[in-house]
């Protein structure tokens, strides 16, 4: 049961994250001072322009963001589909960052590196190793 929890919980905040970008993206605010992601997106900004690409980037987050809180609520609730969203949220959010990314590697940590290897533990751990088992 505790892991239940544990798990519900950060999937939510990991969704919530998701949520934090998307205002960056928008540039509602800046994560940090002076941070510009999504701007100079190798795949997109030569492509759409720095707007475009914000705006791309800003949907992309959002629906990740939903899929984490969606999988993350299940759990809660004792679904057994609650993989379905989470690994699709984890493998678009990982596509997310690496296309959405500069193509630098200074401040790689602005560029989400993080969360390309939170969302690369997510899916190893739900998909190759069918964990966790939850009795729903």
């Amino acid at each position: 049961m505790a892991i239940r929890i544990v798990l519900g919980v950060f999937l939510v905040l990991h969704g919530l994250v998701h949520l934090l970008y998307l205002g960056q993206s928008a540039r509602r605010f800046e994560l940090q001072p002076g941070m510009t992601w999504p701007d100079g997106s190798w795949a997109f900004a030569r492509l759409l322009g720095n707007n475009r690409t914000r705006t791309l980037a800003g949907i992309c987050c959002g629906l990740a963001a939903v899929g984490f809180v969606l999988g993350g609520v299940a759990i809660f609730a004792g679904q057994s589909w609650w993989q379905m969203p989470v690994v699709a949220s984890a493998a678009s959010s990982a596509a997310i960052y690496v296309l959405f990314w500069n193509g630098r590697v200074r401040q790689l940590a602005n560029q989400g590196v993080f969360a390309l290897l939170i969302n690369a533990a997510i899916v190893v751990a739900v998909v190759v190793f069918r964990w966790p088992d939850f009795d729903f």
